[in-house]
């Protein structure tokens, strides 16, 4: 396994993380249920915890395909830099989940705690909506902006459609 393989296979679990996160907060908030609440905290944490893993194992795969042909280090610069505010989001999400759970470790915790945490990690969703956007874009053109398809060569066929 070579450094880009692995950033590609850990980098979608915070991206999911946060999503599943603010499900179960959604979930906690609805249901009103102290273990539930508890759960959706603690996936939190997990959130902050999954996202350095997937920040840090960046910079190796930028090293190893910064220099193909077809890779632009201006789109590597900025899905870094959007990657720098998820780890942010996702580490103070993460923290603040932490300290509800500690603070609130023998009572339940009040729904304004997870009203904030819910806050705080709806804002890391967003962000890493957009680092995984820019991501993708740095090996599918088909993606990005403006993109269009190149024209069929003369006498080329279209595929068949599918029924």
């Amino acid at each position: 396994m070579n450094a880009p393989h692995l950033h590609l296979l850990v980098n979608h679990a915070p991206v999911f993380a946060s999503v599943f996160a603010a499900l179960i907060l959604l979930w906690a908030l609805v249901r009103r249920s102290a273990d539930v609440k508890r759960l959706a905290l603690a996936s939190v944490v997990v959130l902050g915890l999954s996202t350095p893993l997937a920040y840090y194992t960046g910079e190796p795969a930028e090293h190893a395909i910064g220099h193909e042909t077809g890779v632009e280090r201006k789109r590597i610069h900025e899905h870094e830099e959007a990657a720098e505010w998820a780890l942010i989001g996702a580490s103070i999400a993460g923290v603040v989940a932490l300290a509800c759970l500690v603070v609130f470790r023998r009572r339940e915790p009040p729904m304004a705690a997870i009203l904030i945490v819910l806050l705080l990690d709806l804002w890391t969703v967003a962000i890493f909506a957009r680092v995984a956007d820019l991501g993708g874009e740095i090996r599918h053109p088909e993606i990005r902006a403006g993109w269009t398809p190149a024209p069929r060569p003369a006498g080329e066929k279209p595929p068949p459609r599918e029924p």
